[in-house]
């Protein structure tokens, strides 16, 4: 079996019908939640070998196992952070190619800790960017979709006919402008540094000839996303939108709406977005020196529907009733604190990605999140019934 899927594996070719050569990738951040999709991915569909870095690897375990499993050996992990790591260089230069992942990137933490925001978006990604250029390895760099902060369609008139108009409100790699809120808004910390470390990327390779593609995801979901507070994560975190919604409804609680819900978003499965990653890493020529958006512009909701829909899919995978109150307004500042400010909708212009990438999501927004809610209720409903049913300690 694992012979004839290595053989197999062995004979793919690139979009330019080249055979694939198989690459050492340097992941920093692969126990996250899209490192651990594209580790499987790499590890069940190709012959690359990856050097996994992050300070936890629960969310890759399973590819870590040490028995005859048909990628034995071809992932390495290596517990460490890449802030103050000196083995960061080393590994970097055992690679073809590094891929970028670590971030913080939950909203809750750019207003409260803008500081760790900025230093790990911008600051820890520096010698990242720097041994990639000075060593002449690739780099694939995961910024997001923040970077577009608001559309120009937001400063328009409420009742202006040209907030319809997708030229006022399709984000394009090449053309929209980055706008962002007041300094005082801290919630562009992130934002901020991660546009920051793309313009330093962006330099790199035109002065220095860093070989670079700038992935820019727009709300990847699925399986693994985030935590479940108090189960698998801190009791008093806030997770982002998906994770937060999944743990009201385990729990039985209204779903909160930031704001009355209105901000629009887009969202695409995870898997769909994997395989976008996996053309990436496989076809340099095409990829290198581009930004790509990577979203899905069919499955745009308000968070409010997005709430609905979660509800509906929900008690159609558990059997459970929904809750009699199913929504609950709160306003931003009581959610995420002073400072709070938010984008109004986000749809990515596709053109370049299928261009050189010949790339399309397929996944619906309804079958994304049957997917994912079937995954969160059969980890974690019975852990969520035990922790509810637990006495608390006077």
């Amino acid at each position: 079996m694992a012979s004839s899927a290595a053989a197999g594996a062995s004979a793919r070719v690139d979009l330019d019908g080249n055979p694939i050569k198989p690459l050492t990738i340097c992941m920093i951040g692969a126990g996250g939640f899209i490192g651990s999709h594209l580790c499987e991915k790499l590890m069940n569909e190709t012959q690359h070998k990856i050097l996994a870095l992050d300070v936890y690897n629960d969310k890759i375990k399973h590819l870590l196992e040490p028995d005859n499993l048909p990628w034995n050996g071809r992932i390495t992990f290596h517990r460490l952070n890449i802030k103050h790591d000196s083995r960061l260089e080393g590994l970097i230069k055992m690679s073809d190619l590094t891929i970028n992942l670590a971030a913080i990137c939950t909203p809750a933490d750019y207003n409260t800790r803008p500081l760790d925001t900025i230093y790990s978006n911008f600051i820890d990604a520096l010698p990242v960017v720097k041994y990639c250029s000075e060593n002449n390895k690739r780099l694939i760099h995961f910024s997001t979709c923040e970077v577009y902060g608001k559309t120009i369609g937001s400063f328009l008139p409420k009742d202006s006919p040209l907030r319809q108009d997708p030229a006022y409100y399709v984000l394009k790699e090449d053309e929209s402008p980055c706008i962002f809120g007041s300094i005082e808004k801290q919630r562009w910390s992130y934002a901020c540094a991660k546009q920051l470390i793309e313009r330093l990327i962006y330099a790199e390779g035109a002065e220095n000839g860093l070989e670079f593609t700038i992935v820019r995801p727009f709300n990847w979901i699925g399986p693994r996303m985030d935590f479940i507070p108090g189960v698998d994560g801190p009791s008093e975190g806030v997770p982002r939108v998906l994770a937060c919604f999944s743990n009201n409804l385990l729990r039985g609680e209204p779903l909160k709406l930031v704001d009355g819900g209105q901000s629009q978003r887009t969202f695409v499965y995870i898997k769909d977005a994997i395989e976008a990653v996996t053309l990436m890493i496989e076809n340099p020529a095409r990829a290198n020196g581009h930004i790509f958006n990577v979203g899905n512009p069919n499955n745009e909701v308000t968070v409010r529907q997005l709430a609905e829909m979660m509800i509906k899919v929900y008690s159609k995978v558990s059997g459970a009733q929904p809750p009699e109150t199913p929504t609950i307004d709160v306003s931003s500042k009581e959610f995420y604190g002073e400072g709070y400010d938010d984008s109004d909708k986000r749809i990515p212009d596709m053109t370049i990605i299928n261009r050189q990438l010949g790339w399309n999501p397929k996944t619906s927004l309804w079958d994304l999140l049957e997917s994912t809610l079937t995954y969160q209720h059969r980890t974690y409903a019975e852990a969520i019934k035990k922790v509810i049913a637990k006495p608390v300690a006077s």
